[in-house]
């Protein structure tokens, strides 16, 4: 058997180690309402993550990829080509490990209703 290097997921180079991002540019990759949707998303998918196509956006492709940019290079996702395919997953667990406990406060937050001053 002949094995290719495209039977098996390509490794994400692109990430950026977490130990180099602070917690401003997460905050700031997490502050916007469509990144934060994203990240809902795959907050709710398995390890695997989602191809870019099951993330659903009511922006335009361009924008929704400038989304998708923003989050990767702020270390909150990490993607993976697998055939034609590109997944994206959240680094969950290297989040949770670096920021213990910002992506569940961020996300808590984001679901609960503003009170009115």
């Amino acid at each position: 058997m002949i094995v290719t290097e495209t039977a098996f997921p390509s490794a994400d180079h692109q990430a950026p180690e977490l130990a180099t991002v602070d917690v401003l540019t997460v905050l700031q990759a997490l502050s916007d309402p469509i990144r934060l949707e994203i990240v809902r998303q795959l907050a709710g998918s398995d390890e695997v993550g989602l191809m870019c196509g099951q993330i659903v956006l009511r922006v335009s492709k361009s924008t929704g990829s400038h989304h998708l940019k923003t989050l990767h290079l702020a270390g909150v996702t990490a993607e993976r080509q697998q055939g034609v395919c590109k997944y994206i997953s959240l680094r969950r667990a290297e989040l949770d490990e670096r920021f213990p406990g910002l992506l569940d406060s961020v996300l808590k937050a984001a679901d609960t209703p503003a009170v009115p001053a």
